[in-house]
């Protein structure tokens, strides 16, 4: 929790400095009002002095006017230290999560991620903007008031001496008893995301298969189960307000009837009784306020460690000291085997290979044999597991990550679209781009035909995820948005399977066409998208099982015939 705190800088550090001072001068002030009020029983009222009753009553108001704009100002700035403290804290998070590798973001759930920025960062900070008031009045309070009401009659505070370590004893059993509920409670809140952001993204698929009901009773299942957790936490916290007025009761009760007796045998004014109650009343409402702040200090606590394990994360990849630039884009795999994981089995295994500059090579395989993990590996999304690979004949370990990522340009399976215009796509990652230059990557991508339809050209707007654009469209405007960098390396993962084939001929003529040297490596299901290109590598669970031209490959590995048999006829596939 305290790590957090780094965050509080500049005017919120300001405003947290001065946030509980004036709180101080609040609590200070209503430790006045209760003496303030005995004297006016005590002196004023006995005697019959109007004008002391008067005189007093006006120390009374200047008082609570007092109070009134320190506790007024203590929220103010309070407010204002929290909210800019998690606005700071929430962007730390943010660029954080932005350096992780897929590995990180493999091992954090997207919706535990989302929980972490929003749910937890709010939770500290409304339990920040509780301790900047409660942390202070509370303790305050209460010793100011045990030392008023020692001075106002020490037998009487021996009550105070037998209800304190009652109240202590229930704090302790209930926040041992509440505080796992509270880091289980986060945890639901994750897997309740979890299933509300999976229900989203697939609503056309739960529509299409009719199951509005299923999903329904999946998420209430989620739900109840959150609500569940949360009422048991609850449960456990509410025992203690009870015993706290029954304590507060029995107190006021026991001045009343000791305090009565000390009144009728003179050792003790009415005013001063009136005075000892407000003081016991104020004490114990401290010890409230206390209950009240751990309570939320506990369930802050939980998602103060959800956060800081995120900063706490360094990513598995990153720069080396010295690292170089690259210097040239020729490819090469050095008895490189790759898994996810320490404990799941190799994804890849042992692949050599070399890919010169300018090349266009194509990977075939079945699904599940490694082919869009091998290409992970090529901008460094994953690093091998085992073994090197070299581009312009140094290891991507030893090269600037910003580098390797500016010279290798990657359109993945799915094509995420971000909202905005047409020309927010090709402008995404390369601010500088010219409309000439817009132009040319459209035209290369076979997008620039459907973009000049719409009304607005390139102005045109783009929904969420590019859900006014169809599948293909949507394919031909990220490998738009790729061609726009103009890299040295160009990767298409499965990219071109919603696009026609003489669309996806068209587009690879385009590419190889452009200006400079660029190395092609595409990921294809369909035989036809890679016949052309000057290589094929065959994979097959893990391993490169061949490489050639597609004649070549004809003649040699049967895994590479079969599949061409499947899709063109054995026939066609021998004549090709």
């Amino acid at each position: 929790m305290f790590k957090l705190l780094r965050f509080l800088k500049g005017l919120a550090l300001v405003c947290a400095i001065g946030a509980p001072l004036l709180m101080v001068i609040e609590v200070l002030m209503d430790l006045q009002q209760p003496t303030l009020m005995s004297q006016i029983v005590d002196i004023g009222i006995r005697n019959g002095d109007l004008r002391y009753v008067l005189t007093t009553g006006l120390k009374m108001l200047g008082c609570a006017l007092i109070g009134l704009i320190g506790g007024a100002g203590c929220t103010v700035l309070s407010s204002v230290a929290a909210i800019r403290m998690s606005r700071d804290m929430r962007a730390a998070l943010f660029a954080r999560i932005q350096t992780f590798s897929f590995r990180e973001l493999d091992r954090f759930k997207t919706s535990s991620l989302i929980t972490r920025l929003t749910n937890d960062v709010t939770q500290v900070q409304n339990m920040m903007m509780m301790a900047m008031r409660m942390l202070v009045r509370a303790p305050v309070t209460c010793i100011g008031g045990i030392v008023m009401a020692i001075s106002i009659s020490p037998r009487l505070s021996l009550i105070l001496a037998l209800a304190m370590p009652i109240l202590l004893i229930a704090m302790f059993f209930i926040i041992t008893r509440s505080f796992p509920l509270f880091r289980v409670v986060q945890n639901k809140i994750d897997r309740m995301n979890d299933v509300t952001r999976e229900n989203l993204l697939g609503i056309r698929v739960t529509k299409a298969f009719v199951c509005e009901d299923r999903q329904r009773e999946r998420f209430n299942a989620s739900n109840e189960d959150l609500m569940n957790t949360v009422m048991r936490a609850s449960r456990i916290s509410v025992i203690l307000w009870p015993i706290i007025n029954i304590v507060i009761n029995a107190c006021i009760i026991a001045v009343f009837w000791f305090g009565g007796r000390m009144v009728i045998g003179g050792e003790l004014e009415i005013g001063k009784i009136m005075a000892f109650i407000s003081y016991i009343t104020q004490i114990l409402a401290s010890l409230m306020m206390s209950v009240m702040f751990i309570m939320f200090f506990t369930r802050a606590k939980v998602s103060a460690d959800r956060i800081n394990e995120v900063f706490d994360t360094n990513t598995s990849i990153y720069d080396v000291p010295n690292a170089e630039s690259v210097s040239g884009t020729d490819l090469e795999f050095r008895n490189v085997s790759f898994r996810y994981s320490d404990t799941a089995e190799y994804t890849l295994r042992d692949l050599n290979f070399t890919i010169p500059a300018g090349e266009s090579v194509g990977i075939i395989g079945a699904t599940g044999s490694g082919k869009s993990s091998l290409v992970s590996l090529i901008p460094r999304l994953y690093d091998p597991s085992e073994g090197e690979i070299l581009l312009g004949g140094k290891d991507l370990r030893q090269l600037k990550l910003h580098d390797i990522r500016a010279h290798i340009g990657m359109v993945l399976q799915e094509s995420i679209l971000f909202s905005g215009k047409v020309s927010d796509i090709f402008h995404f990652g390369q601010d500088d781009l010219t409309e000439v230059e817009m132009e040319k990557a459209a035209s290369d991508a076979q997008a620039l035909d459907f973009i000049r339809e719409k009304e607005n050209g390139f102005d045109s707007a783009v929904e969420q995820r590019g859900r006014n654009f169809s599948g293909g469209q949507k394919q031909r405007l990220s490998i738009g948005r790729t061609l726009a960098r103009n890299p040295s390396i160009l990767i298409l993962d499965d990219a071109t399977s919603a696009v026609d084939l003489a669309t996806e001929a068209k587009l690879q003529r385009a590419i190889k066409a452009r200006e400079g040297t660029c190395t092609l490596i595409i990921i294809a299901q369909r035989i036809s998208a890679v016949m052309g290109l000057d290589r094929v590598f065959v994979i097959d669970n893990g391993q490169l099982v061949d490489a050639g031209t597609h004649r070549e490959l004809m003649a040699r590995c049967e895994i590479y015939r079969s599949i061409a048999a499947s899709q063109l006829g054995e026939e066609a596939a021998i004549h090709v």
